[in-house]
Formats: C-alpha cells, sequence, structure tokens
C-alpha cells in the first residue's frame, strides 16, 4: 500500500503499529490484508498508511478513540492480534495520537 490517506480536517486519531517481523510468514499477508479490508468497513475508520524497510510502520486514523476502541475488539482482530503475538512479530510498539493540525503537498 503506497497511497497516502485523504484523512479530514483534524482533529482525529491515529493509531501507529510499529514493529519489527519474525521469519515465519506463514499467512501474515494474507492476513495483513484482510484486516485492512475488515477495519475499513468499520465506522469511524478514515484510512491508513503502511511501509515496511525492516521496519514495519502501519498508521490507520479513526474519527475518535471509542471507533479505535471498537477496532481493538473487533473478534476477526482479536484473532489476528493473537497470531502476530504468537509467530508474526518480534517487537511491536502500538502508539494512538490526536491529530491536531495537517498539511500537506499534493501530487
Amino acid at each position: 500500500m503506497s497511497d497516502i490517506a485523504k484523512t479530514p480536517e483534524p482533529p482525529y486519531y491515529a493509531v501507529i503499529f510499529t514493529n519489527h517481523r519474525t521469519d515465519i510468514d506463514e499467512g501474515y499477508g494474507e492476513m495483513a490484508e484482510r484486516m485492512v479490508e475488515l477495519a475499513s468497513q468499520q465506522p469511524g475508520f478514515l484510512g491508513v498508511e503502511s511501509a515496511r524497510d525492516g521496519l514495519g510502520i502501519t498508521v490507520s486514523y479513526w474519527k475518535d478513540l471509542e471507533s479505535i476502541k471498537q477496532w481493538k475488539a473487533n473478534a476477526e482482530h482479536v484473532e489476528a492480534q493473537k497470531m502476530g503475538h504468537k509467530k508474526w512479530y518480534r517487537a511491536f510498539t502500538t502508539r494512538i495520537a490526536k491529530v491536531e493540525k495537517e498539511y500537506s503537498l499534493s501530487d
């Protein structure tokens, strides 16, 4: 995924998931695609950006904290989190931040 997410005027929230993968791939790509598909159907979802070059960073954007809470509790997402803990990630950090200002250059 290489597009820059189109987000509304702030304020809104960002969930920043930074990680180091293990060498185990077993279904990771398919699950990652499914999670983006599923997140995009959740109330309050605004967009997502992701990059990996050794260090993986995925930023998802949300209308409010309640939307993030609901996404974290989604049953399919909970299963993906368990798989991540068991085999796909050797380290990760999740941060939640309130976006108060944004500016950009569009192409």
